[in-house]
């Protein structure tokens, strides 16, 4: 008793799915037959069942699927469906599927009729089975071959001259800015009569900053 008690509780708080809320929002329209705006739906929506926060989202996707049809009327969007335009629509989608898997059916067939033909003079032998263990092999080979060559690209004498020549530049670079704030200091020294320990802790330069030897 307790278990029926406890699954009633756990279907009662059980949200209503997705497709059970366009079902309840279109059958407004199915019934009636009348013309609404998006606020009349949110009021009439939660008499179904649908919180009115998600009227809106579950009525545009029925527009999009062609279950709803939307249209401006002066400066207000009207909404309408009938059961035989909603019957309608859903053939057009059915056919539109139907339309997909058939193109998707004849392009598997033209697939598996290429894998067939692609297939031909590869049948298991002895020797085609030979010949993959020996490429194989190879491939193994070529592998540990790049591998042993990756150990020795640190005294490969090309990478180490451009290395030394990177090196070099990002050292003239330093320096050259290095001898930048020298210079600035020395005009905000003379110009503003600022002291130099001033500058140097207003620009964080420690005791030790210099040109790199």
């Amino acid at each position: 008793m307790a278990s029926s008690k406890r699954c009633k509780n756990n279907l009662s708080r059980k949200g209503v799915s997705a497709d059970e809320k366009r079902k309840r929002i279109e059958s407004i329209f199915h019934e009636t037959g009348e013309f609404y705006q998006l606020k009349d739906i949110e009021k009439l929506g939660p008499k179904r069942g649908v919180v009115s926060q998600s009227v809106k989202e579950v009525l545009m996707s029925l527009v999009d699927d062609g279950l709803v049809t939307m249209d401006k009327i002066g400066t207000s969007n009207y909404f309408w469906s009938y059961p035989s335009a909603a019957a309608q629509a859903k053939k057009n989608k059915l056919n539109e599927a139907e339309s997909k898997y058939k193109k998707e059916k004849e392009r598997k067939a033209r697939l598996e009729a290429s894998l067939e033909e692609a297939q031909v003079g590869r049948e298991p032998s002895d020797e085609r089975t030979q010949v993959l263990n020996a490429l194989e092999e190879q491939q193994e080979t070529t592998k540990a071959l790049h591998a042993e060559l990756k150990k020795y690209q640190d005294n490969d004498p090309v990478l180490f001259e451009a290395k030394e020549k990177g090196a070099r530049i990002a050292k003239e670079a330093a320096n050259r800015w290095t001898e930048n704030i020298w210079e600035m200091k020395s005009y905000c020294v003379n110009k503003f009569g600022m002291e130099r320990s001033m500058f140097d802790q207003q620009f964080g330069l420690k005791d030790d900053f210099d040109t790199i030897p």
